[in-house]
């Protein structure tokens, strides 16, 4: 099965895709193009199905990851990065060439974003604690500050887990909400002591409280789309042992 790269139009132009786990090598509960090296799933084959994924979206380009941790951090590359020596963060921002910057998700949303005249592109991991804590601002502040054009940023927020699919309790919503009472509005109704989030939604107002005009929600659910996307909440509902992670890339 080829590789199914998914794109957006606000990214036009700029060598990026967010890929779930359709075209991998991957078997089992891993099945397809899972990139997680923490995960049960073979080493062999997560390394291809690593290679696979940066082929099908900027082939001559090296593949550089961080070593995420839920956090605000963020990375500007200059050169390749061994897998090894990783900075923990969960953000990376180049205008190097030939870098494809990659985060991995399975359930927190993956972020691309392109200041395409500037030559500056950025990643970021943006699970609720990582945008609570400022992610999506950072990465843009770490992008103006290579020479991004703060109103020329395009940005486009992948396969998340949705609203109707993340379910949280009194506290969660208790905390987004004294942090900011405008919050409430990502949350909906559930069952007595609980409340649907919109993480998606959620990123979006994080990245245009940060100045980013062109903002595209690809409204993809990880949780609810098995044939093409792992899902850690899926999993954990299921007992399985372990899951899959997808990679989102974006490369000068």
């Amino acid at each position: 099965m080829t590789v199914e790269v998914i794109r957006a139009e606000a990214l036009y132009g700029v060598k990026h895709g967010f890929l779930g786990r359709r075209g991998g090598v991957s078997t089992g509960v891993h099945a397809g193009l899972n990139v997680g090296t923490g995960s049960d799933d073979e080493a062999d084959a997560i390394a291809a199905n690593r290679l696979l994924a940066v082929e099908a979206v900027a082939p001559d380009a090296s593949l550089v990851t961080v070593y995420q941790v839920h956090s605000a951090d963020v990375v500007t590359v200059v050169a390749p990065i061994d897998f090894e020596e990783r900075p923990r963060a969960d953000a990376m921002v180049t205008s190097t060439p030939g870098l494809a910057l990659g985060i991995l998700t399975a359930d927190c949303a993956p972020v691309l974003l392109a200041d395409a005249d500037s030559g500056v592109v950025g990643a970021a991991h943006a699970g609720w604690k990582g945008a609570f804590a400022g992610v999506c601002e950072a990465t843009v502040d770490a992008m103006v500050a290579l020479g991004a054009d703060r109103a020329r940023i395009a940005a486009a927020i992948g396969p998340c887990i949705a609203r109707a699919s993340y379910e949280v309790d009194d506290g969660f919503l208790a905390r987004f909400a004294k942090a900011d009472p405008a919050s409430e509005r990502f949350f909906g109704g559930g069952r007595p002591g609980h409340h649907q989030f919109d993480l998606e939604g959620y990123v979006a107002s994080r990245l245009a409280a940060a100045g980013v005009a062109r903002i595209e929600a690809l409204g993809l659910d990880t949780y609810a789309d098995e044939a093409r996307f792992f899902s850690y909440r899926r999993a954990t509902h299921r007992g399985e042992s372990s899951y899959g992670r997808q990679i989102s890339l974006i490369a000068l």
